[in-house]
């Protein structure tokens, strides 16, 4: 997942400040270690830390990390490397062009081929993660081309998802990977550009924005002048599907798609395709809030809070742990008692992965007075690992892979199970087949994955 930043200002005391606001509205989004690189001079400087983009980034710490034009940023979540200080981005390497800051959201497929290419070669590395191989193979790639050329080479090499946020020198390099996995946009404002994973970053810095990235483009910011350059062509699309689901804001704007509409008619397609009697209609808060309010209008079964969510705790899909994911569930939710004593419950949620949470949630709701609980899931069954940035890596860890519907109701101890369709789904986002990366949901794959049919 992770959430990745770009800024260029013209005024350098703020630069640092817009970064921490873009990279705050981007927490959702990882929340493991964050950084921040400034070029100061043609000079980067980056500080990372463990932790939220708050407690990493102090006031103090803001106005000593300096000035300059042109920053990157980064909160991470883990797909490949664990969760150390070592592995924070940004990544910066210094070399004969110079220092180069690489912010990434994504994962490689061929990770582990080019790192022990590069052994052979006689390069050492620091972390464990695909992000340096990427600033590595840059950095050594601009010794003999120029930007548009080295970023050709390099996305040559790669396989898998990456969008990708660069500070080379004083110039600002952002590019996304040609089927466009992982989302990127770009927003202006007074101040210069900001790019970002998710509009509403842009719109926390008071940027306006311009569009999305398209795939396999590049947009290159020198001393305020911008280019956007085709790298390569692209034959198809593979948007994530997951980030109209689950992963992204819902008032951010994705490949020029509403998302908090997408997950509103996600809602009401799944009222229609598994409605039920019941006296309450109640979110998974908070990524299933949006699609409760489109089920409960669709069906006309009132909208009422079952659960209220501690803010304070993060998304427990993305914590690092499966024994902090379980532990979590009774401290981030509580359950509203009188509102579902003997009562009839519909619960929406995004999705089930695991399983366990979905398990934890329905007995709450049962233990405070429930008369019954209906799972209602605004997603397809996950029946396939992902390996394009979503920490779902083996099948066993999936409880639709090996389960029957029927078989996941009994383990999630609901009295009703459904999940929103295929063909419902497509129809909610407004895309074809072929434009959305559906492999977790189908097994098809957009790109050739090791060890997969």
């Amino acid at each position: 997942m992770c959430g990745i930043v770009g800024i260029y200002s013209e005024n350098p005391e703020i630069t640092a400040e817009i970064a921490y606001c873009a990279l705050f509205s981007l927490q959702h989004r990882g929340q493991e270690s964050t950084g921040i690189g400034i070029s100061y001079g043609g000079e980067a400087r980056v500080h990372k830390g463990m932790g939220l983009v708050t407690t990493v980034f102090t006031p103090d710490v803001l106005k000593k990390i300096g000035n300059g034009k042109v920053a990157v940023g980064h909160v991470r979540y883990s797909t490949t490397g664990e969760s150390r200080i070592e592995n924070a981005q940004p990544l910066l390497v210094h070399s004969k062009v110079g220092s180069i800051a690489v912010a990434h959201n994504g994962n490689l497929v061929n990770y582990w081929k080019l790192r022990r290419t590069m052994e052979s070669e006689g390069r050492a590395f620091l972390t464990d993660s695909d992000t340096e191989v990427i600033a590595q193979l840059l950095s050594a790639i601009l010794l003999e081309n120029d930007i548009v050329d080295s970023l050709k080479l390099l996305d040559a090499r790669l396989v898998g998802s990456y969008a990708l946020v660069i500070l080379y020198n004083d110039t600002l390099i952002a590019y996304r990977d040609p089927l466009g996995i992982r989302p990127l946009c770009i927003g202006k404002a007074d101040f210069g550009y900001v790019i970002a994973s998710e509009s509403c970053a842009i719109d926390s810095t008071g940027a306006k924005l311009l569009r999305d990235v398209k795939p396999g483009e590049a947009v290159i910011i020198q001393e305020g002048d911008i280019d956007f350059v085709k790298v390569t062509d692209c034959s198809k699309k593979a948007f994530c599907v997951f980030e109209y689901i689950y992963f992204a804001r819902p008032d951010s704007i994705i490949d020029g798609k509403s998302v908090y509409k997408i997950r509103y008619n996600i809602g009401k397609i799944l009222a229609e395709e598994s409605g039920i009697d019941a006296d309450i209609v109640s979110p998974v808060p908070d990524s299933g809030t949006t699609s409760a309010i489109g089920f409960s209008i669709s069906s006309g079964i009132p909208y009422l809070e079952a659960l209220i969510k501690n803010r304070y705790v993060g998304r427990t899909f993305i914590m690092p742990e499966q024994w902090l994911r379980e532990k979590s569930v009774r401290l981030k939710m509580n359950v509203v008692k009188e509102n579902v004593k003997g009562r009839r419950v519909i619960l929406v949620d995004d999705s089930i992965v695991r399983g366990t949470t979905s398990r934890k949630i329905v007995d709450l709701i049962r233990e405070a007075g429930a008369k019954e609980v209906h799972f209602r899931v605004g997603s397809p069954p996950i029946v396939a690992p992902c390996y394009m940035g979503i920490d779902m890596s083996t099948r066993e860890e999936l409880i639709a892979s090996s389960r029957s519907i029927e078989e996941i109701r009994r383990t999630i101890h609901a009295d009703s199970l459904a999940y929103l369709s295929l063909e419902g789904l497509l129809k909610a986002v407004g895309a074809g087949e072929d434009e959305l990366c559906l492999a977790c949901l189908t097994g098809k794959y957009p790109i050739q994955i090791p060890g997969e049919v």
